[in-house]
């Protein structure tokens, strides 16, 4: 099947009050993880790549895998570029046939943050392809982007209303307590702020953050309007472990064999996701 847009996946989540699951992935092997358990749950999906990802490989490397293994896949997977840092990485992310990009300037002024993703939608009107953004900050590391827990800003619902109806954006990431990579306590998401938001913005809201989440607490924000969940470090960390494992043996050395062992732990991790965003049998 050919890539879809991701704004078709999550307006249909927002209808089916259930969540699209998008991972990160940063290989090959984490690609057919992450399509193999969709396919075996007949679930939509996205699958994204950072701007490091990109600069380890390129945009072009990551949309030809994907593409490759979505062909024969008889579910709608929409290829997205996440955190995009400038309004010139979002542009080549959509001439590289990207499905989907996010403009991230969260960390600018809210004027400022505004200005960037309007001129990305712009792009959007002329491709067709659909635009997230960010408003308020989410804590932890993204990248090369570091945010302490002290400048980590909840997204303001006032702001979000006019966020959305000044720059035309698709979806919007709002911050509510999560953070990026992996949690010292247990995260304390602020349902009262999702409730207020979803109740001002009609566009389909995105919970960043959510390795190492609680599954109760990200099934919750779903009721409340998330319609797309992002997931990253876990699935890093799935890889890793086995790779590890696969390693323990001296005798190994054929990255097939090690890699492939790091392929089924994040398929896996990756099923187990899906369940918990609701989107199962929702094709």
């Amino acid at each position: 099947m050919a890539l879809v847009s991701s704004l078709e996946l999550l307006e249909m989540a927002q209808q089916g009050h259930y969540a699209v699951g998008a991972f990160n992935a940063e290989n090959m092997e984490m690609v057919q993880a992450i399509i193999e358990a969709a396919k075996e749950l007949n679930s939509p999906v996205i699958i994204q790549t950072t701007p490091s990802t990109v600069d380890y490989a390129s945009l072009d490397m990551f949309r030809a895998m994907v593409y490759e293994e979505a062909k024969e896949a008889k579910i709608p997977i929409a290829l997205h570029l996440d955190h995009g840092s400038s309004f010139e990485l979002c542009q080549a992310a959509i001439n590289a046939q990207y499905t989907s990009v996010m403009i991230d300037g969260s960390k600018l002024s809210f004027e400022m943050n505004m200005e960037v993703s309007k001129r990305v939608t712009q792009i959007e009107k002329l491709a067709n392809v659909p635009v997230e953004a960010e408003l308020g900050t989410v804590g932890g590391k993204e990248d090369n982007h570091v945010v302490s827990e002290k400048d980590a800003l909840y997204t303001n619902p006032l702001q979000a209303k006019e966020f959305v109806e000044e720059t035309g954006i698709q979806s919007l990431a709002i911050a509510i307590g999560t953070a990026h990579g992996f949690y010292k306590g247990e995260p304390k998401l602020d349902f009262d702020r999702l409730k207020e938001i979803r109740d001002l913005v009609s566009i389909p809201l995105v919970l960043h953050g959510a390795s190492g989440v609680p599954d109760e607490a990200v099934k919750k924000a779903i009721t409340l309007g998330i319609c797309k969940v992002n997931f990253a470090t876990e699935l890093r960390v799935a890889f890793t472990k086995g790779v590890r494992e696969a390693l323990a043996d001296i005798n190994l050395y054929d990255p097939k064999k090690y890699n492939g062992a790091g392929r089924r732990e994040v398929k896996q991790l990756v099923m187990d996701k899906i369940r918990v965003c609701g989107s199962v049998d929702r094709i």
